[in-house]
């Protein structure tokens, strides 16, 4: 019994870093576990019309941080559990058998895996003492990397928000329509400006998820509702007459089909761009 414990202890705590290590550390940026809630979440608040608007995004990131930490604690737990109470010494006043066995063996793994050593239940086997010391590593692996993921997803989000507000600038200026009245150097440049800050966007929802998940509080910096202005603009530019509009156009064209792919279908359904940045849009309901 104790073998099998130890083996389920194991697979529960390498589950967790697996989950951890794909969604804090791998290219693509979401692990097996974090996306399905994430997935699961965003589709409760679609159904409930967002009403916690830009709260979800952060509000999910830490709960799948406390099921981090209870998936670790968990899976120490049923380490410790077969040693409780005869492998561990108590301090003075404590009476182990006024506890249940297994909450016993979490509260042991909870206060390791915080690293908060309050030295009133001290393991004794060697095993028991090698094993606490690397539970405490685990447990400052995980706070470090929570903390990290934390300051990686707004840099993304701010990213997303400029490249919103130039497409609304230069719709409100009538960029489109005034295209071939530019100087080809000039029309060239903003839309280079556009295509790399598309660009970025691709590359940050390909590495970091869960910023789809985020609402705007305002519409002015909504991407996905500006979002098609893009296109209105590499259509534009491949009707110039000017080669070096044109190249730039081909360039936004190919940035904006690699955003359709990062959307669909991982996030949205869509085969065409109108169709796809549509279903973007009408994903993030404009707020404000």
């Amino acid at each position: 019994m104790e073998t099998v414990l130890i083996i389920a202890g194991i697979a529960v705590i390498l589950f967790g870093l697996w989950d951890m290590f794909h969604q804090l550390l791998h290219p693509r940026g979401q692990g097996p576990l974090s996306g399905l809630i994430f997935t699961g979440v965003w589709k409760i608040a679609r159904a409930s019309g967002h009403r916690l608007g830009f709260a979800l995004g952060p509000a999910t990131m830490v709960g799948i941080v406390m099921l981090w930490v209870l998936i670790q604690g968990v899976g120490w737990a049923l380490i410790y559990y077969p040693h409780v109470p005869a492998g561990f010494l108590y301090s003075d006043g404590i009476n182990p058998a006024d506890y249940a066995q297994f909450a016993e063996a979490l509260y042991i793994s909870l206060v390791t895996l915080a690293t908060l050593g309050f030295g009133d239940v001290v393991a004794i086997g060697p095993t028991l003492r090698l094993a606490a010391p690397i539970q405490g590593l685990t447990g400052f692996a995980l706070l470090t990397g929570a903390l990290t993921w934390f300051m990686q997803v707004y840099p993304p989000l701010l990213r997303r928000r400029s490249a919103a507000l130039t497409l609304k600038a230069l719709s409100d200026a009538g960029y489109v329509e005034r295209l071939s009245e530019l100087d080809s150097h000039a029309a060239s440049g903003q839309l280079d400006l556009v295509a790399e800050q598309i660009s970025q966007v691709c590359v940050d929802l390909d590495q970091h998820s869960e910023t789809y998940y985020f609402q705007v509080d305002t519409p002015e910096v909504s991407f996905s509702h500006h979002l098609p202005y893009a296109l209105e603009l590499q259509r534009a530019g491949a009707e110039s007459t000017s080669l070096e509009v044109r190249m730039t156009a081909a360039k936004l064209e190919t940035m904006l089909g690699q955003l359709g792919d990062a959307l669909s279908p991982g996030f949205v359904s869509g085969e065409q761009l109108d169709e796809i940045f549509s279903a973007y849009a009408a994903d993030h309901p404009r707020r404000g």
